[in-house]
């Protein structure tokens, strides 16, 4: 494990360098700690830090551990679409929760996030004590199909210029605004993004919580997915979009009652 300059650290992953934020443990009064998985052309410190849902939850007692996925941030950025994938990003996820000890986490996903979350839960339920879906609600049923495609077509074009889809350019757009390695998006984009089936998500048997803005023309339904899921609850932040509803303040106080209120969330 290597320290970095700007405090995160570092632990391989199956070959894979891949990097977090670990804070609050010091002084968490909570016994399960909160695991943050950023969305696609984001980061820990864009969708977690900017948005202050670390500071929240750090006042709030909890140790806070925020991933660097594969191919963003400061963690290793792979060519090949192989070692991308929403099953194989969960698989990094177990495996930090692995490398630093910690039996069970709360678990918080935003957009592409959510979907590694929802493959984390599936394929680990023991290591999930509640999870957020936030930023996707009943498209996590749907691939990606040719909007993917688009999408990296965006990301390989030589400039936003030659950009002409709306959805290609905005997330150019953002890929730029957040310093990413745009060759690796691509092939993380390429990758897919692996539908789950309603059977499926019906057999999550934690709290959930799931978190679309009434904007968002990305995400789908929230109230759609919820109602899949036995005792999920659905949050719609009024007149945000998949850009802006991260940092709602809403939304971090529907997620602070669901640790609440969730068994073994506090010793």
């Amino acid at each position: 494990m290597a320290a970095r300059a700007d405090s995160l650290q570092t632990f391989d992953s199956d070959g894979i360098e891949i990097a977090y934020l670990d804070t609050g443990a010091t002084s968490a009064i909570h016994s399960v700690p909160v695991l943050l998985i950023h969305g696609f052309a984001s980061n820990h410190a864009v969708n977690w830090a900017s948005t202050g849902w670390v500071d929240t939850l750090t006042k709030a007692g909890y140790r806070v551990i925020a991933v660097d996925n594969r191919g963003h941030g400061k963690s290793g950025k792979p060519y090949r679409i192989e070692d991308y994938g929403s099953p194989i990003m969960a698989e990094d996820a177990r495996r930090l929760l692995d490398h630093l000890g910690i039996p069970m986490a709360h678990v918080i996903g935003y957009s592409m996030g959510a979907r590694i979350s929802a493959f984390l839960v599936i394929n680990h339920p023991t290591r999930v004590a509640s999870v957020t879906f936030a930023g996707l609600g009943i498209n996590m049923l749907r691939g990606m199909g040719e909007r993917g495609d688009v999408i990296a077509e965006a990301l390989e074009a030589p400039s936003i210029q030659d950009v002409a889809s709306v959805d290609g350019r905005l997330f150019r757009a953002f890929a730029e605004q957040t310093g990413s390695d745009l060759r690796a998006l691509a092939a993380c984009m390429r990758s897919g993004r692996l539908p789950l089936t309603a059977e499926v998500v019906a057999g999550i048997a934690c709290p959930v919580l799931v978190v679309v803005g009434t904007e968002d023309a990305i995400a789908g339904s929230a109230s759609e997915l919820a109602a899949l899921i036995p005792g999920a609850r659905a949050y719609e932040p009024a007149g945000k979009d998949h850009m802006k509803a991260v940092g709602d303040r809403g939304f971090k106080a529907e997620a602070l009652a669901l640790l609440a209120s969730t068994t073994n969330g506090s010793k």
